[in-house]
């Protein structure tokens, strides 16, 4: 069994860690910390989860996260750089599923999230925890950097092209939509019932945070240097994203369908659709999979890639068991099997 130790559990990707280790079959959770709900039963605050965990709520230092093998961080920016040092030395792994290793370069880091790296010295050994692209090196890491829920879905929905040199990179285009659960378990207006519901707009055009985790992404599986307009929108549904990407053809006769569908063989949890799919955020709730679909547009050299993922699952809480799974030598898909909820 892996001892796994949870700090920051009562957000929307704390509980959503929670549940899918309810089912995973070498899980064995150890401790989950909340300074705000010391000593609240997790059953209590999250009714859902009663008859799977006996435990409470914990303050950090009470934790002996030191006891665990993995300790992931769902919390906000700036906790687990903190530390991380401590639990290195004691030999217990971490995933992050903030930022804090994110960016491989520290002044990049602080541009975005407006405070200085803790721990420089240790972005250069941190991996990105994006298991289509990096799942050998996830295997031996002592830190993965699980990526963002926007990131996956437009790295994953652009690599193959961007692998294959098939687009012009100077024009690449990411129209993104989320649900209000990617902003947080947190009290604030615009995320209100009466201000998200029956509401679409854009946000972050000035620049997102996600915007240099996912051009550092691509930059790494492209030949030419990566220029992205990337527009995130909030829609009035919970949870899923549906990004809709756009690339210039450097090849107008290349089978785009064909390229995609050699990356993504085997697997586990990207589906790359039959040609004229259109997937829905319906169609991955609840789920670790992402699914892609490729068109043509009639009389264009574009190709647009649809994708689709549950911000919540192959966005945070599912990837980083993922990655877990990768790092103690599991099948990738263990406590990940179950398929998407309908309706």
């Amino acid at each position: 069994m892996i001892r796994i130790g949870i700090v920051g559990g009562t957000g929307y990707t704390g509980v959503e860690l929670l549940r899918l280790l309810a089912a995973h079959p070498q899980a064995d959770v150890r401790a989950i910390t909340s300074r705000k709900e010391a000593g609240t039963p997790v059953a209590r605050m999250f009714p859902s989860l009663r008859g799977h965990y006996d435990l409470a709520f914990c303050e950090p230092q009470d934790a002996k996260l030191a006891d665990c093998n993995v300790v992931f961080f769902a919390t906000p920016h700036g906790v687990a750089m903190a530390q991380a040092r401590e639990l290195l030395a004691a030999g217990v792994r971490i995933i992050d599923l903030a930022a804090d290793f994110r960016l491989s370069d520290p002044a990049v880091f602080e541009r975005w999230y407006k405070m200085p790296h803790a721990c420089p010295d240790l972005l250069a050994e941190a991996v990105y925890g994006l298991p289509e692209v990096n799942r050998e090196a996830i295997r031996s890491a002592r830190i993965v950097a699980n990526p963002g829920c926007y990131p996956t879905s437009v790295q994953l929905g652009f690599l193959p092209l961007l692998e294959a040199g098939l687009v012009d990179t100077r024009y690449l285009i990411a129209d993104c939509k989320s649900g209000v659960s990617g902003a947080g378990r947190k009290a604030e207006l615009s995320l209100a019932f009466a201000e998200a519901s029956d509401n679409f707009a854009a946000y972050g055009v000035a620049g997102h945070r996600h915007l240099p985790e996912i051009v550092q992404g691509m930059n790494r599986a492209s030949r030419d240097p990566v220029r992205l307009t990337f527009t995130p929108h909030l829609t009035p549904i919970i949870r899923g994203i549906l990004a809709t990407l756009y690339a210039p053809l450097r090849d107008a006769d290349a089978d785009v369908q064909a390229i995609y569908e050699r990356r993504y063989a085997g697997e586990p949890f990207v589906d790359v659709m039959p040609p004229g799919s259109l997937p829905d955020t319906r169609s991955v709730r609840a789920s670790n999979t992402l699914r892609i679909a490729v068109h043509r547009p009639p009389d264009s050299d574009l190709a647009l890639v649809i994708a689709v993922l549950d911000n919540l699952v192959k966005g945070a809480a599912g990837q980083a068991i993922q990655n877990m799974n990768l790092m103690f030598g599991l099948p990738e898909t263990s406590g990940l099997e179950a398929p998407p909820v309908m309706p």
